[in-house]
């Protein structure tokens, strides 16, 4: 309970961070103001410049943070996540792809095939008749996928006009630039409708901790409930990056930082913890990259990333110290 209400205090301190510092500085007290007085400064700031924007970086740290927590217990695997992976990469492609055939079309539920896709294709890509998959292969396949769709976004870009392609760079980066309510909606509405679904699969979730073929003994369809977790896995990394775009490496992050913070142990602790934690590093990432440097806002994805790469670095070194690499 006490690591709960840490990990909420983190969450309300960051977001009210988010919301008072930029290129324009807010006091609490007009921050106060503008949330109960419905005027000033602080109304304009919540409804309009910085509130959405918060909003959706909650939402998309979330989900993306719960589909990463997802992925690593089901694999058994720290590396295991859906950006490493290439789904978010795959979700990316696919809406850049969209908007540059000027198709009229849900994002996410374009997210939502790109990222299927891409998992589709680590699938069959890892898979070998007759042998079960080891979690290390399919991390590996899933980088070179990510590398591929990387390198196919690239090529997208490159056929844009000057202006599209200057902004699907930097949204095929991560951005939560001129994001609103509508995205923000769209993120916690889709976000809760998985997670509502994610609850009767925690079960399932905590017997596969214990071994497939003890998983099997006590009677779970091992098979169906590994394709219907990540299934829910992948659908939750793209709804987060139908409005925030692929942002790297908070999913990978998410889990193990949620888990340390909160103390959780159990399935059910442990996803919220790394839900929460999502939502930390997105909205933390998110105000460093528009206020660390005066006049200019960065990408979101360029900070994630200076956090997540040496992430991956030491926790690649730690895989190699026990032999698992």
């Amino acid at each position: 309970m006490r690591g709960a209400i840490i990990l909420a205090a983190i969450i309300a301190l960051s977001a009210a961070l988010s919301l008072t510092l930029g290129e324009v500085h807010l006091g609490l007290d007009a921050l106060w103001q503008g949330l109960w007085g419905g005027d000033g400064p602080g109304a304009l700031t919540i409804r309009i410049i910085r509130g959405p924007r918060v909003a959706v970086a909650l939402g998309a740290g979330a989900v993306l943070g719960l589909s990463g927590a997802i992925f690593q217990m089901l694999l058994r695997n720290p590396l295991a996540a859906p950006d490493v992976m290439g789904f978010t990469a795959g979700a990316g492609l696919a809406v850049v792809a969209a908007l540059s055939a000027g198709l009229i079309l849900p994002m996410p539920l374009v997210a939502a095939a790109g990222g299927l896709a891409a998992a589709a294709v680590v699938a069959v890509c890892a898979y070998r008749p007759g042998q079960s998959v080891a979690p290390l292969t399919l991390v590996l396949v899933g980088l070179g996928v990510a590398y591929t769709i990387a390198a196919l976004g690239a090529f997208v870009v490159t056929r844009l006009p000057g202006p599209e392609a200057a902004e699907a760079q930097r949204w095929f980066a991560g951005s939560l630039a001129a994001r609103d309510w509508g995205h923000a909606l769209q993120v916690w509405g889709i976000g809760a409708v998985l997670a509502l679904a994610l609850v009767p699969q925690v079960r399932a979730l905590e017997l596969l901790d214990l071994g497939s073929d003890l998983a099997g003994g006590l009677g779970l369809r091992v098979g169906r409930a590994r394709w219907l977790l990540a299934l829910t896995g992948v659908l939750l990394a793209a709804a987060g990056v139908a409005v925030a775009g692929p942002i790297p490496f908070v999913a990978l992050m998410a889990a193990p930082l949620g888990a340390r913070l909160a103390g959780a142990r159990g399935a059910t602790g442990r996803l919220a913890a790394a839900a929460g934690a999502g939502a930390i590093i997105t909205v933390l990432a998110d105000l460093a990259a528009r206020a660390a440097i005066p006049g200019l806002q960065l990408p979101i994805g360029i900070m994630t990333g200076i956090l997540g790469a040496p992430y991956l670095l030491w926790r690649l070194s730690r895989e190699m110290e026990k032999g698992e690499l």
